[in-house]
Parts: structure tokens; C-alpha cells; sequence
């Protein structure tokens, strides 16, 4: 389902030089497999997942999306791509302010194949315990409550593959629990891939396969990031 190869990133630093951030050279996730990275904050790892995602460009190197280059395709391709395949759980949330809870859920689905999608939206926005919420706008819900409603987003077009940057990070011990919960049953129930980063060891320890972002990432190793 994903393939990384030789992957790289830089960015410039304010006195022109440039500093390496993201340098992967191998990693594979199966179809329907969930994978975790351990990584603290700063170390790239929201970088990596952008990258996959094709948020931004990388300056070299392939990411294949169920078989597609995702690094092949120009900005408007990236964007199609990760509209069918991918499902991103935002550690920042990323909620539309002037939308109600049920339609940031339907906004979100509505990039999709699928389309949106309004009675499983709620079944989701349910699931996460905001089926009271729906015609709350984000401002009135605490951060806790945005987090939920971010991965009910995620997870509301059926994607094939998810990434979770720190998906428990504002959440209590109580939430956090349900809402992993929550992401691993849906994406077992779809048979989608999972991509989770975390520092959380109460997090990773769910994950059978859990990689040291800091070894994986040679830019780390070498000084850069």
C-alpha cells in the first residue's frame, strides 16, 4: 500500500543554507497493516506524513500510494490522490471554523469518490461521542472534542490509507483510549492501511510493528533535522 524510497526533504534556514529534515531510504506498510513511528517533537516525523500525503513536494525520491507515484504527480494530482486514498488525522485538527460539526465531516467526504455521505457522518460523529454536537461549531467544542471530530473526518471516506500525527496528543487517557480504539476498528472493518507517529508510549504500545523515527530517518543520524 506504501512504498518509500530514497525519500528527501530540506528547507531553507533564515541565512540561506539549508537543512535536511526528512531522509528515508526504505519503508513499506502492507495493505491493511498499522505501523507506528516513535519520535519526538521536531524530529520530521509531521514532515514524513506530509510527504506521503503530497502536501508538499519532495525533493527527490518515490512515494508510492497503492501502487501510484504520489512524487510523480503535480499539485493538482497529489490533491485527487489524496482525496481517494488517504485519510490524514491533523495533530492541529485543521476544522473549518464557519462549518458545524456534521459538515466539517461532510466537507471532508465530499473531496472523496464516494461523495458525502450524511447518514454515516453521523454514525461516525456518534462513535466519537459527539452525536450530540453536530450543529456545534468548533469554537464551541474543547480541544478534546475538535480532536474526535478530526478523526471522524479522517475516516469518514473509506480511505485506503491513514495517517495520524499524534491522534491522541489532546486528548485525556480515557478519550485517547477510545479514540486508537476507534481508528484500528475502522480501519480493520476497511481493510486500510495505518501510519500512526506518536511519543506516546501508552500509544505505541499498541502497535505490534513500531519503528524509532530517529533510526528510519538518516537526516536525524547525519545532523539534519
Amino acid at each position: 500500500m506504501l512504498e518509500i524510497t530514497g525519500l528527501k526533504k530540506s528547507f531553507r534556514r533564515p541565512d540561506g543554507g539549508a537543512v535536511e529534515v526528512v531522509h528515508v531510504e526504505q519503508f513499506n506498510l502492507a495493505a491493511g497493516a498499522p505501523a507506528a513511528l516513535r519520535g519526538e517533537s521536531g524530529s520530521g516525523k509531521t514532515t514524513l506524513l506530509n510527504l506521503v500525503a503530497g502536501i508538499v513536494p519532495a525533493d527527490s525520491g518515490t512515494v508510492r500510494i497503492d501502487g501510484v507515484e504520489m512524487t510523480a504527480l503535480p499539485e493538482a494530482g497529489r490533491d485527487r490522490l489524496r482525496a481517494e486514498k488517504i485519510g490524514y488525522i491533523f495533530q492541529t485538527f485543521n476544522l473549518l471554523q464557519g462549518h458545524t460539526v456534521l459538515e466539517n465531516v461532510l466537507l471532508g467526504m465530499g473531496f472523496g469518490p464516494r461523495g458525502a455521505d450524511r447518514a454515516r457522518a453521523q454514525q461516525l460523529l456518534e462513535r466519537v461521542g459527539l452525536g450530540h454536537r453536530l450543529d456545534h461549531f468548533p469554537r464551541q467544542l474543547s480541544t478534546g472534542q475538535q480532536q474526535r471530530v478530526a478523526v471522524a473526518r479522517a475516516l469518514a471516506h473509506r480511505p485506503a490509507l491513514v495517517l495520524a500525527d499524534e491522534p491522541t496528543g489532546n486528548l485525556d487517557r480515557r478519550h485517547a483510549a477510545e479514540a486508537l480504539a476507534l481508528i484500528r476498528e475502522v480501519c480493520r472493518e476497511h481493510g486500510a492501511a495505518l501510519l500512526l507517529v506518536s511519543h506516546d508510549e501508552a500509544v505505541l504500545a499498541e502497535f505490534g510493528q513500531v519503528e524509532d523515527f530517529a533510526a528510519l530517518n538518516r537526516a536525524a543520524r547525519e545532523g539534519g533535522a
